[in-house]
């Protein structure tokens, strides 16, 4: 058995069903299982133990959806003026040339990028399978999120409607419907663990209306449900999306996606940014979640989404990254400043407070992935958290509400400590089991060969 003790906490924010938020407390976690939270727990011999006197401890935060391999393409300045569809005409030629090293360096890189912005758990779309490559490259990414020990949703993406076909990929990366439907059923047979504390389970997720065929949606959805694994995509990203949806399918986006049985507690959307009034109430009553991808949104100029509104409504929100080339970084505790800024600039200065946004990267992170064992700190809860040094200059005469201070204050908006299933993986700020440099190395040299610089 192992056992680790957080002793003399100086603020611990749990999440848990009271939102308790306690003052000078220990945590006691027993084989990645939380079971004690209490004023004083007394160490026994054998158990590793770690003085938090002067750290604010938060839940592990929860990334809903990314695109790990656009690592390696960030910052490319002819895509820099373009919004969704020509930045994706542009990308997707670069991104045709992707390889198993590729994706086993940029997944490392978002990986290690997540954990020391605190985030324990990590969703990622990955839809992109070169016809000329191994077609196994979510296993290349489920075998080095097991090697970095962070809990990892895969979605198997998918395109399977060409340019030649009304779609928006090349050829070069578009898949045969039986092909992902047979690779969809081999992943959740091969790696899908539906028990609690889980440290995969596979998502079913062609990439958006624009890139699949109908009976693609449809046939995924019935796989998807008869497995119990869920459903993600894209959808109402961008106006163009919605007239596409209208001038190719004859309908909106959602009312097309609830057409093929995307719709329910077992779907999640990416963006969600173009819905309607009427179409926030489909969302409400048939419990779909939205990924909130904040800062991809602004870049982009694709809009902002009703993130308050849907709150209010009771629609299942959680926070995103979204993918490397439409942010160029994979930060949960920026992602969290800027949803926190943005909505108050836009819809109001009462409109969204920090509670309500780390309520959104924790617990709401956990409701879309279908993981009630997430999300919070509380007995019988996964031992994930991640903790911030209150000492450090950025946080300086910002000690009154430590909450808000994560969002809005700090030099690095990095964690100090990462923790998964009762596991430091970061500590004082720094990979513990990685040479960051090394990964470093790796990435630039897969980004080149990428971007054709040898």
């Amino acid at each position: 058995m192992s056992t680790l003790l957080l002793e003399n906490i100086d603020y611990l924010v749990t999440m848990d069903e009271k939102r308790r938020e306690l003052r000078n407390y220990s945590l006691l976690i027993e084989d990645g299982v939380i079971v004690k939270i209490e004023k004083e727990i007394q160490p026994e011999k054998g158990w590793e133990v770690i003085d938090c006197k002067n750290k604010w401890v938060f839940p592990g935060l929860i990334n809903t959806h990314h695109h790990f391999y656009q690592a390696l393409t960030r910052c490319l300045g002819e895509v820099q003026g373009a919004e969704l569809f020509p930045w994706l005409k542009t990308l997707y030629p670069i991104w045709a040339r992707l390889t198993p090293d590729g994706v086993v360096a940029s997944t490392k890189i978002a990986l290690a990028e997540l954990l020391k912005s605190g985030c324990t758990t990590a969703s990622d779309h990955h839809y992109v399978f070169p016809r000329n490559q191994d077609p196994h490259l979510i296993d290349c990414q489920i075998e080095t999120a097991k090697e970095m020990g962070v809990r990892f949703h895969p979605c198997r993406g998918s395109m399977s409607r060409g340019e030649d076909e009304g779609g928006l990929p090349p050829r070069e990366v578009v898949q045969k419907e039986k092909d992902i439907l047979d690779d969809s059923l081999r992943l959740i047979n091969s790696f899908h663990d539906p028990a609690p504390y889980s440290m995969c389970q596979i998502v079913l997720a062609p990439c958006s209306p624009f890139s699949v065929t109908p009976e693609l949606l449809k046939e995924t959805a019935v796989l998807a449900r008869q497995y119990g694994v869920r459903c993600h995509t894209h959808l109402a990203e961008t106006k163009d999306e919605d007239d596409y949806c209208q001038k190719e399918l004859g309908m909106r986006p959602l009312e097309f996606m609830e057409k093929m049985g995307w719709t329910g507690q077992d779907i999640w959307y990416a963006h969600g940014i173009h819905f309607r009034e009427d179409e926030l109430e489909v969302l409400a009553r048939t419990k779909t979640g939205v990924a909130h991808c904040p800062v991809s949104n602004q870049k982009l100029s694709s809009g902002v989404a009703r993130i308050p509104e849907m709150l209010q409504k009771g629609i299942p929100v959680g926070l995103a990254v979204d993918g490397s080339a439409s942010n160029d970084g994979s930060n949960l505790l920026v992602e969290m400043k800027s949803a926190l800024l943005m909505h108050k600039l836009y819809w109001g200065i009462d409109s969204l407070d920090s509670r309500q946004v780390l309520e959104i990267a924790t617990r709401g992170g956990a409701m879309l992935l279908g993981r009630p064992d997430l999300g919070s700190l509380a007995p019988g809860q996964a031992g994930d958290l991640f903790t911030v040094d209150r000492m450090k200059v950025g946080y300086a005469g910002g000690q009154t509400d430590p909450v808000t201070a994560l969002l809005t204050c700090g030099d690095s908006f990095q964690a100090d400590m990462t923790i998964v299933g009762g596991k430091v993986l970061v500590q004082k700020g720094n990979l513990r089991r990685f040479d960051e440099e090394e990964l470093s190395r790796e990435g630039i040299k897969q980004s080149r060969a990428m971007l054709g610089k040898g």
